[in-house]
């Protein structure tokens, strides 16, 4: 199970950091709980890279976590991915080390998306900070927008140091790239991650 913090609640880009990593052959589940729908919005599934959704709204975090916690025990999902909005009381170490030893279990990758919370005391396996960042310029033309680009913080994680990378996708790969002052090496020289 992976924790993702967007670095500002209305910020979007975690979620296309998020849908570049998953599984497109099965479907995936998402839980948003009633305050993550008022504040960041309903899920669009047209804008999705799969065409099998499974949406969950619910009225709270107690029943979004538990709605997660049934998805990542069916390994027929490619991923489930749960938004809680803010700080509530059910949110603790217990129900998060609850749902990642579930999704271990299972093998069902978990994605839990904390929206205007804080960092405290978490039982996932890696926790990131996103933030979206300008995209990368266009080969075709510099006015249009080019890849999108992501701040991605690991800032705790098992079995691997913290870190922070300027990242990209193409294709199916994940690129670092060169901060936006230094366009040369994002314009060509680009490294593996």
């Amino acid at each position: 199970m992976s924790e993702l913090f967007a670095v500002h609640p209305r910020d979007g880009g975690w979620a296309g950091f998020l849908l570049a990593q998953l599984d497109r052959s099965k479907p995936l589940l998402w839980v948003q709980d009633r305050m993550a729908i008022l504040e960041s919005g309903r899920v669009h599934p047209p804008g999705l890279p799969t065409q099998d959704l499974i949406h969950v709204e619910t009225r709270d975090a107690r029943d979004a976590l538990w709605a997660m916690e049934e998805g990542v025990r069916c390994s027929c999902l490619s991923a489930v991915i749960g938004e809680i909005w803010g700080d509530p009381r059910t949110l603790d170490f217990t129900a998060t080390r609850r749902l990642a030893v579930a999704a271990e279990r299972s093998g069902t990758p978990c994605w839990l998306v904390r929206l205007g919370g804080t960092a405290n005391l978490s039982g996932a396996r890696m926790r990131w900070r996103i933030a979206s960042a300008p995209s990368l310029i266009n080969d075709l033309d510099p006015r249009a927008p080019g890849m999108p680009a992501w701040d991605a913080e690991l800032f705790r994680a098992r079995g691997m140091p913290p870190g922070r990378w300027a990242v990209t996708r193409e294709a199916d790969r994940f690129h670092l790239v060169a901060e936006p002052r230094d366009r040369a090496l994002g314009e060509g020289r680009r490294l593996s991650a």
